[in-house]
């Protein structure tokens, strides 16, 4: 089984690190001319699947946006992670689970075991409890080629305080709760090059505030939330990730969702086009 890394860097190499997030708010359903219950929402997907495939090598389905319509929404999931999987794309499932021992183990086999019917290629988890509590996940994901994406520095406002919050003791003391993340994440990566295990930055942060530098990001697969309608710009992403950049998944959903199913690829194109000029 290639390492979900080899892939990653395969993805890097032919489309760029665009990534189409696809999130079926109410309000983009009603845009979409589409009914905000289960039967539009898989509408909605299937269309977001199809138009994201061959023009960006990522999308990072939203799952709250399909749980809230329970097992119905999980099978418009499993039916949308199966199309773009076998469309090429990789998919990062955007779950943000985290718990402890055996419970977050469930978590890690539900969303990264091949086979399963809401299998990934990737999922966002949180390390709340330590990231070592996800010991169960990261060597599941190692074994069967998957990637996890920990949240370190998120955009929402009072995550500040506490992601940038210093620690007392212990092997990270005095560092902050979010590089203390983005350390752990790295040490678990065996890989030379690009690792398998990254980060969730959002790209409305400056890194430096939660007592990091550009540079710790470097061969460390970033996720980034936070482009379009939440303000980044595509052509700040150097000036947000410095050399970092090259191995930053740049996540685009609603700037790009809200133009209609009709405009994503030329927007997705364009976009692709945009970062390839701050990658070089």
């Amino acid at each position: 089984m290639p390492s979900f890394a080899s892939r990653l860097a395969a993805t890097f190499e032919e489309f760029g690190g665009v990534c189409m997030g696809i999130d079926p708010h109410p309000f983009l359903l009603e845009s979409w001319g589409l009914s905000n219950d289960v039967h539009g929402v898989r509408e909605f997907a299937l269309r977001a699947v199809d138009a994201a495939a061959g023009n960006v090598g990522m999308i990072k389905p939203q799952v709250a946006f399909f749980e809230r319509f329970g097992s119905a929404g999980y099978a418009v999931l499993e039916e949308s992670f199966a199309l773009a999987r076998s469309a090429g794309l990789l998919v990062i499932a955007d779950v943000k689970r985290g718990d402890l021992s055996s419970s977050v183990d469930a978590y890690g086999q539900a969303w990264l075991t091949p086979g399963s019917p809401l299998e990934a290629d990737a999922m966002t988890a949180v390390a709340y409890q330590g990231v070592s509590e996800l010991s169960g996940p990261f060597e599941l994901a190692r074994d069967a080629g998957k990637g996890i994406f920990v949240l370190a520095a998120t955009s929402n406002a009072s995550a500040h305080s506490i992601q940038s919050a210093r620690i007392l003791e212990g092997e990270h003391e005095g560092a902050t709760v979010a590089a203390s993340v983005v350390r752990d994440v790295r040490a678990l990566n065996s890989e030379s090059g690009l690792g398998s295990f990254g980060v969730v930055i959002g790209a409305t942060v400056n890194v430096a505030d939660y007592g990091m530098s550009v540079d710790e990001l470097i061969d460390l697969p970033v996720l980034a939330p936070g482009f379009g309608a939440q303000g980044a710009q595509v052509e700040q992403a150097r000036e947000l990730y410095g050399a970092a950049v090259a191995n930053t998944i740049v996540t685009v959903s609603r700037s790009v969702l809200q133009e209609g199913s009709s405009q994503i690829s030329s927007e997705l194109r364009s976009l692709r086009s945009q970062l390839r000029e701050q990658v070089r």
